[in-house]
């Protein structure tokens, strides 16, 4: 705590002109680039590896990047905070590109591959029950997309895809999917290496972001 509040001290002498000005305009309005859910672990910093500025991303985390899929009359099966997300950032927003963005390491992942035996929690059993047991059955169905990572981090990549369908159950997810006004990305974050990668689906993997893969992904933006 004494880290966090020294830390907002600093953030006060050090606030420079142009920064001020930036929250300024932010306090009017806000109109962020993307709807960027990720888990709450604290090692999976945006603003670190994606250099973003505030106001740039509307963000959503929580434990297992976990999105629980559309039930009837448009309601989250689950918990609703998720879909209450995803509605404002489309219909107040107007967001146009959503990532989910899973990581190496995740507590969720490890306790799901466990089957549960480590969580006491009824809380955190029902919700991770509810978001990602299906990334689970996906991943003993269809097999790894790298065999050479550890079990959970297998599990963490599959559940990145797991919850882009989820979302795509959302009836304005998909359609303005279908009509291409929104894009979906799903990302995966190795904390080790410090790398960012990216899910190419033309050789079904995840792959570093870097200048080519960059390039991949605007032109097929500009494609859908």
């Amino acid at each position: 705590m004494r880290k966090l509040l020294k830390g907002i001290i600093e953030f006060r002498k050090n606030l420079s002109p142009e920064f001020r000005d930036t929250f300024a305009r932010l306090a009017l309005a806000q109109k962020p680039d993307a709807l960027y859910l990720t888990c709450s672990d604290s090692r999976v910093a945006v603003n670190v590896f994606a250099s973003t500025d505030p106001g740039d991303l509307f963000v959503v985390r929580n434990v297992g990047n976990l999105v629980p899929p559309c039930g009837s009359e448009n309601v989250s099966k689950g918990d609703v905070s998720e879909a209450a997300a995803i509605e404002f950032a489309l219909l107040n927003l107007s967001v146009r590109d959503i990532i989910i963005c899973g990581h190496s390491e995740c507590g969720a992942m490890q306790a799901i591959a466990g089957r549960y035996t480590s969580v006491t929690s009824p809380n955190l059993r029902l919700w991770l029950r509810q978001g990602g047991e299906g990334a689970y059955e996906r991943l003993y169905r269809n097999g790894a997309m790298d065999a050479s990572l550890a079990l959970p981090n297998q599990l963490s990549q599959v559940n990145v895809l797991e919850q882009l369908d989820h979302l795509m159950t959302y009836p304005m997810v998909r359609e303005r999917v279908t009509e291409g006004k929104l894009s979906l990305h799903g990302w995966w974050f190795d904390i080790a290496l410090a790398t960012v990668n990216t899910y190419n689906p033309d050789i079904g993997r995840f792959v570093p972001i870097n200048e080519t893969e960059v390039e991949r992904i605007l032109a097929r933006m500009q494609r859908s």
